[in-house]
């Protein structure tokens, strides 16, 4: 029973973040492809359109400049916006560039909590902020489990868990009909 219970909390503590990854990678990802299929979202005089967003936010953001920046060019920094949540949103599933992909996704989050949701009274009713905290994890620990991530590293490695010497002394040894011994661990 205790070997069980052991085997199930080391499982548990591999795929701990494998939750937060889902949950931010469909989010994000759905995100992404809402805006770029948006009847709106590029319209500038449409309601919910980037810009009537970005105009109505201007004066209570904590950094009005951003929000200047991108009313210079609001369709390619839409674009930004839609195609960085997509690739924050897929690497984060697929566990691909793992913290590149979290790291990605908390600077939108953090653009957009400086931005749009800075005025969202109390702030915990905002979920730019709770989004950003939610990518840190991922950002210092990348994808550690059932990432593509994880299947690229072991394939450019050897075997991890014996060294090579031990490797070569075995196969060596089998390969000429010798005894093969396991050799202590150093």
């Amino acid at each position: 029973m205790r070997d069980t219970l052991d085997i199930w909390r080391e499982t548990a503590r591999r795929h701990a973040l494998l939750p937060l990854r889902i949950f931010l990678g469909v989010t994000f990802t759905y995100a992404g492809l809402d805006k770029l299929t948006s009847d709106t979202f590029f319209t500038d005089s449409a309601n919910g359109s980037l810009v009537q967003i970005l105009h109505g936010s201007h004066d209570t953001a904590a950094i009005p400049a951003m929000i200047d920046l991108a009313l210079k060019a609001p369709h390619p920094f839409g674009y930004a916006i839609a195609l960085g949540e997509l690739a924050a949103g897929l690497g984060t599933l697929f566990g691909l560039l793992g913290r590149v992909a979290a790291a990605g996704g908390a600077a939108i989050s953090l653009s957009l909590w400086l931005t749009v949701s800075w005025s969202t009274t109390p702030y915990y009713y905002g979920n730019d902020l709770a989004y950003l905290m939610a990518w840190l994890p991922l950002v210092l620990a990348g994808a550690p489990s059932l990432s593509l991530d994880r299947w690229l590293r072991r394939r450019r490695e050897p075997a991890a868990d014996v060294p090579a010497a031990r490797t070569a002394a075995a196969t060596g040894a089998a390969a000429h009909g010798g005894p093969v011994r396991s050799v202590p661990p150093a």
